[in-house]
């Protein structure tokens, strides 16, 4: 293990167990740690400390420490057909990542989406914002078919299309500057 990968791992896992204690905020932290654990290893790649070996398998398994939090508190606090859907859906995703770790493409997990996660989002918003909301087996469609079909974009331009595998995260947000910028 290189101290790029032990300090964005150490950064990864201290970001998931915020949301033990705040589940709705906790959430969205935990998410933002997972979206810039790039920029951090970005950062810390000019410093040479022996480089990211395999950051898709890395990421996939850091991922599950925060998917592991989320559960703990879907079964603690959800009620009882959130916490079902919530553990269908964990179930579902760990299946993937199984695969995934035993030597499946990348692209199967365009099969095995993390719906699990944008569900988790979905009950802690809905219950920071209108704790009295009842969850009902229609609601919870009604809300899981368009997520799935965000999260099945998300996971073919991470897995399938690999639209960010060409760069940096400070090329990206490089890009995102000269687009706002013009220049």
């Amino acid at each position: 293990m290189t101290p790029e990968v032990a300090i964005v791992g150490l950064y990864r896992i201290l970001g998931s167990l915020v949301v033990l204690r705040w589940p709705f905020w906790g959430a969205w932290i935990a998410i933002a740690v997972d979206l810039c654990d790039l920029l951090l290893f970005d950062l810390l790649t000019p410093l040479n400390l022996g480089g990211w070996p395999d950051y898709q398998s890395f990421d996939k398994w850091a991922d599950q420490v925060y998917l592991a939090a989320f559960l703990i508190v879907a079964i603690r606090d959800f009620r009882p057909l959130e916490k079902r859907i919530s553990i269908a859906l964990y179930l579902f995703r760990l299946v993937g990542f199984i695969a995934f770790e035993a030597g499946a493409p990348r692209e199967l997990l365009f099969f095995v989406p993390n719906l699990f996660e944008f569900w988790f989002l979905a009950v802690v918003t809905v219950a920071h914002f209108r704790p009295a909301f009842a969850w009902t087996p229609a609601r919870a469609a009604a809300v899981l078919a368009p997520l799935l079909v965000l999260k099945l974009i998300q996971e073919w331009a991470l897995h399938v299309g690999r639209v960010f595998d060409a760069f940096t995260f400070l090329d990206a947000l490089g890009a995102i500057w000269r687009f706002i910028t013009g220049g």
